[in-house]
């Protein structure tokens, strides 16, 4: 088996025991206290890491933008990410990270890459915060310096709403306007209960969920999901009911703080009052790497990030393998 072959394996076996590797770089100091902090980008996004290669500048291209790069026979955009997030680097765009989302490819320029990290999820915190920079920030991972043996952070940045950000308008994802057939049918009370921890995902699924008249609530991690699946489960006990009443299916993406979606999925499966429960896997991880373990912790269906027809399709068709959906 090749290395690359092994490398995948090891990152997919990580993935179904709640644990991911993320690539750490630095962008250069903040403009607010004059610091280089830690951010970071799950490995299984990044496509290519080079040194900074000729890049082709674009007329009339948006500010984040520093043109296009021939990538063997493939053009893909180029963008700045330390002016994106407010950074200025202090030696240089030297780095490029190409990055695979939502059956894109784009590139990010930064300023130096420090180190991977293998972590575990329950090691990542959700930030809550509504500032416009700090928005594009998802969780925070907390680390041990092994040098100083200090507690330090890294920023764990929301690829979703930075790809949305540097689209142009007419191009980004959005619900209006798309066919998404019938509207779903569920049981009195029951709702469609989603994960996710990117506010531009949250966004859409929500669009998404409303065109259908589907009944929902969204939480930022998998850990809320499960807590809520129990919560509902139990309530439904004490009223002498079953959970699939309450809960149509699941709509989870993967990668979140505190749980992901893996391990959300295989606890669901593995319950006896929730394993009938469909789960449906809605992702910008793509390949067959990550649907193959999708298929392996039990999932019902994968949608890849984000297609409005597709995700409302695969709705209606999880939703049918509730037991109890029907009115």
């Amino acid at each position: 088996m090749s290395t690359h072959q092994s490398d995948i394996d090891e990152r997919t076996n990580l993935a179904g025991s709640n644990k991911f590797e993320m690539l750490m770089f630095r962008l250069g100091k903040d403009k607010t206290l004059g610091q280089s902090e830690l951010f970071g980008i799950n490995v299984f996004k990044i496509r290519e890491i080079m040194a900074m290669p000729q890049i082709t500048p674009v007329v009339g291209a948006d500010p984040s933008s520093l043109g296009v790069l021939n990538l063997r026979g493939q053009v893909i955009p180029v963008f700045d990410l330390p002016a994106i997030v407010g950074c200025k680097p202090e030696t240089g765009l030297n780095i490029l990270l190409v990055t695979e989302y939502a059956r894109t490819v784009q590139a990010f320029a930064v300023e130096s890459v420090e180190d991977i990290a293998r972590l575990d999820w329950t090691q990542v915190v959700p930030a809550e915060s509504s500032g416009s920079v700090k928005s594009l920030v998802t969780s925070f991972a907390r680390m041990k310096d092994e040098a100083t043996g200090e507690q330090r952070l890294a920023q764990v940045l929301d690829v979703e709403a930075i790809v949305n950000m540097v689209t142009p308008e007419k191009e980004r994802p959005s619900v209006a306007g798309k066919n998404i057939g019938a509207k779903v049918k569920m049981k009195s009370n029951s709702i469609v209960l989603a994960a996710d921890d990117s506010f531009v995902a949250r966004a859409l699924i929500e669009q998404t969920l409303k065109e259908l008249e589907a009944p929902f609530e969204i939480v930022k991690s998998g850990k809320e999901a499960w807590d809520r699946l129990n919560a509902l489960a139990d309530q439904a006990a004490s009223e002498g009911g079953s959970v699939y009443e309450k809960v149509g299916m699941v709509l989870t993406d993967l990668e979140m703080p505190e749980m992901d979606g893996f391990t959300l999925t295989s606890q669901i499966k593995q319950s006896s009052r929730l394993s009938q429960l469909p789960v449906l896997i809605h992702s910008s991880l793509s390949g067959t790497t990550n649907e193959d373990l999708v298929q392996k912790v039990g999932a019902n269906g994968y949608v890849s990030k984000f297609q409005p027809a597709e995700l409302a399709y695969a709705i209606r068709e999880a939703l049918a393998k509730n037991p109890m959906m029907a009115e």
